[in-house]
């Protein structure tokens, strides 16, 4: 076998070489794979959109509280509240997925 004829390839025709050899299975596979993968990564930003919420809504209270707008200290340490443990929750999921990711990382293959 010649090996002077390998030394064009790229990872670009390796990747088409692989696809090209694919079964119809290996595509559906793949493709439920990424709807799954689309649907947890729409949750998470769904989640930390509503954690940006409650961080805004804290800020705004805060603000009101310091202008005197707002008497009402129940409003404020319930926004604080809401705030706080919206982004405790945000920060456990994301060191979660941190940890996920080394433990895949050193696996040996």
């Amino acid at each position: 076998m010649d090996i002077a004829n390998l030394t064009n390839i790229n990872s670009v025709s390796m990747v088409e070489a692989y696809n090209k050899g694919l079964t119809s299975l290996t595509a559906t596979a793949t493709t439920e794979q990424n709807s799954a993968f689309d649907s947890l990564l729409s949750a998470a930003l769904t989640n930390i959109n509503a954690t940006n919420a409650y961080l805004g809504n804290a800020r705004e209270e805060e603000i009101k509280w310091a202008l005197g707008e707002s008497t009402s200290t129940h409003d404020l340490t319930n926004a604080l509240q809401k705030a706080s443990v919206a982004l405790q929750y945000t920060v456990a999921i994301r060191d979660k997925i941190l940890e996920a990711y080394r433990e895949i990382m050193q696996m040996q293959i």
